[in-house]
């Protein structure tokens, strides 16, 4: 039985998050479908659907009741969505009974099994966990943090050695939620967590920007000490004039978490505080934390103390004996900082440290695996062991070297090897083809974008899509490319091991457009295919949350603004014109690229960013081009740019373009504008 505690501490986290059911899985749909304009192709029987959906948007009982007995009476093949979109409304009220006979109406489907995944988060916050225990082995996607975190709470309550996995969980959840507190909770009152475990989430919360996550932890230990959590995220200089110390360890942690948040604003006063007065105030782990967060906000506004702050809080923490235990993100800023460090020249085995001691996950992604590499060989020429180092580096390199990705592509320049194409799978067969045409799920899929509900669809593609193996993903993927809903032909696609279709993974729809409209101005087509793929996936009526439409992703203002620069007569309802919108997406682009010299990383991170970011990325040493993607601040963007560079160069590749190599493509060092060259256009919005 969990203690009252317990209870007490879970049903206030539960008020507090839960009330309005902003976690429910149709409400999620809606946040992102409901931007998509319907399809005007709709079937007069497709109203009854999009009226649900509708009437939920609207919380309206009545409508939805109406539209699922509609689409239910007529037997639509999507009902099922309706009859979800009915219960999911009402889930809070709604009985097991009433779940079960949903689940029987709609066996092994996707609405199954997001509707089970809604309705253990409504359990959970009932505490009903019979019916969870019951439920819980039968969530296929398992996906969801928040349901976990329950489940693993059942497991503790069993007997069973949830620790490990509960702390790992724990400290991965960004936002405060009911479930993740409640296990917390529970696993602190029996002691499994102690003030250690506490005190560390509530450092991964601050250094994630989630000063409430780190309230909710520290009120396990005491009400007081949340309190001054709260006084010191509000305001971490009052809190270190007026109230911090390090008389004992709970002050230390509160004082660490100030200057954590202090540093999140102001990097350079953080640095200040710990010389003056903390560092040494500190007992060595709490300093080594506070350096490294230090550092890492140093690194992501591209200070030039960054690396030397990194170090300092590797000697604090060796000072302490122990080895450093900070979030992989800030691992990852201790290596970009490295790379810029010493003028560009970069300090290499401090890549290597930083990458050594990420988890075994995170080593194994490509773009550390790539640098790491990087750091042995430059290592090398000074070690004992050149040759050892040399081919630990030329083995890493060859692990990734040729995959379809940003790091793979330049580990086979490297190594010397030019881009290859993988071969073309064997055809599909009638077999294969039939299969995915009659797949109910992806046929269902379909029928939702083509209405309207793309988001909706995309989520039953996905699920769809589980288990499949490669023959059976490259059907699922044509069947998608002939139907051109592009998004879900490329994603699909993306997905195989194996067998690679390069026509699926890399389609040229609008070749003839594209082109004309690239050449017209000098731009590279397949620059304009790469950069197009990442923005839109070729999806004509896309539409992002900030409000850029069209294949090449406009927003309204730029699009005003490109009209004008080229003379072009425009109304704002031209955007979503394809021929517009591709003139006026190459037209921006080629004027951002002029801007920048020719640099495609920059144009890239200008078209996606705006150009004043990249013109502030690029003061600082002079660094390789690659360096220079890896240190874009802004994770979207930094993933945007390595993507556009890597699309074209593939597209290069495809369409037999000459020069089809990354390294020419990212071109000379990025550094500080040449005293030379023409002035910024600070017009360009």
């Amino acid at each position: 039985m969990l203690s009252n505690r317990t209870k007490k501490l879970g049903a206030v986290y539960g008020r507090a998050l839960s009330r309005d059911w902003r976690r429910s899985g149709a409400l999620a749909l809606l946040a992102v479908s409901l931007a998509m304009p319907l399809s005007a192709s709709a079937a007069p029987g497709d109203g009854a659907i999009v009226d649900a959906r509708e009437a939920l948007r609207k919380k309206d009982r009545k409508g939805l009741s109406v539209a699922r007995a509609a689409a239910m009476a007529s037997n639509h093949p999507l009902a099922q969505w309706a009859d979800y979109f009915e219960l999911s409304n009402r889930l809070p009220e709604a009985q097991q009974s009433e779940l079960d006979a949903f689940y029987a109406r709609w066996p092994a489907t996707y609405v199954e099994d997001r509707l089970r995944n809604d309705w253990l988060l409504e359990l959970g916050k009932r505490r009903d966990w019979a019916n969870f225990a019951v439920e819980y082995p039968r969530f296929r996607m398992n996906d969801d943090r928040e349901v976990r975190c329950y489940a693993l709470l059942l497991d503790h309550q069993a007997g069973k050695d949830v620790k490990d996995e509960a702390l790992a969980t724990w400290l991965a959840q960004r936002d405060a939620d009911d479930g993740c507190a409640l296990m917390a909770a529970t696993l602190v009152d029996t002691k499994k967590f102690g003030a250690a475990e506490v005190w560390r989430k509530a450092r991964f919360a601050i250094d994630a920007g989630r000063p409430r996550a780190a309230r909710q932890a520290v009120a396990l230990l005491s009400t007081d000490a949340a309190s001054r959590v709260g006084e010191l995220a509000d305001n971490p200089a009052r809190y270190l004039a007026k109230s911090a110390a390090a008389s004992s360890r709970p002050a230390a942690e509160l004082a660490t978490l100030a200057l954590m948040r202090l540093a999140a604003n102001d990097p350079e006063a953080a640095a200040l505080q710990l010389d003056e007065r903390w560092d040494k105030a500190l007992p060595p782990d709490l300093s080594a934390w506070a350096w490294a967060s230090v550092a890492r906000q140093s690194a992501m506004k591209q200070l030039p103390a960054a690396a030397d702050q990194f170090q300092r809080a590797a000697l604090r923490a060796s000072r302490g004996g122990a080895e450093p235990d900070w979030p992989d993100d800030t691992l990852a800023w201790k290596v970009r900082a490295a790379l810029r460090a010493d003028e560009g020249r970069g300090r290499w085995q401090q890549v290597a440290q930083a990458i050594n001691a990420m988890t075994p996950e995170q080593q194994r992604d490509p773009a550390w695996i790539y640098w790491k590499a990087r750091a042995l060989k430059a290592m090398a020429s000074s070690s004992q062991d050149e040759a050892g180092l040399s081919a630990m580096s030329a083995e890493l390199l060859s692990g990734i070297a040729g995959r379809l990705h940003f790091y793979g592509l330049l580990a086979a320049e490297d190594l010397g090897q030019p881009i290859a194409l993988p071969p073309k799978p064997a055809p599909l067969t009638p077999e294969e083809i039939d299969a995915a045409k009659n797949h109910p799920g992806l046929t269902r899929a379909l029928q939702l974008i083509e209405i309207g509900l793309r988001n909706e669809g995309v989520r039953e593609w996905n699920f769809s899509l589980r288990g499949m193996n490669d023959r059976a993903l490259l059907a699922a993927a044509q069947r998608a490319c002939d139907a051109e809903v592009w998004d879900r032909c490329i994603n699909t696609s993306d997905r195989t091991r194996e067998e690679i279709d390069i026509d699926q993974r890399f389609p040229l729809p609008f070749r003839k457009e594209v082109i004309a409209k690239a050449n017209e101005i000098g731009l590279d087509p397949t620059y304009v295919y790469g950069l197009i793929r990442q923005e839109s996936r070729f999806i004509m009526d896309a539409r992002s949350h900030v409000g850029a439409s069209g294949l090449m992703q406009i927003m309204p203002a730029t699009a005003r603004w490109t009209a004008r620069k080229i003379g072009l007569n425009y109304t704002q309802d031209m955007i979503a014109d394809r021929e517009v919108n591709l003139r006026l997406g190459t037209s921006y682009l080629k004027l951002v690229l002029d801007d920048f010299g020719g640099s495609q990383a920059m144009a890239a991170a200008a078209y996606n960013a705006g150009p004043s970011r990249p013109r502030r990325w690029r003061e600082g040493p002079a660094l390789e081009p690659a360096a220079w993607a890896e240190n874009i601040p802004f994770s979207e963007t930094r993933d945007y740019v390595k993507k556009v560079l890597h699309n074209a160069t593939v597209y290069a590749a495809v369409t037999g373009a000459s020069a089809p190599s990354l390294k020419a493509r990212l071109g000379a060092r990025i550094g500080p504008r040449d005293i030379a060259a023409p002035a910024a256009d600070t017009s360009l919005p």
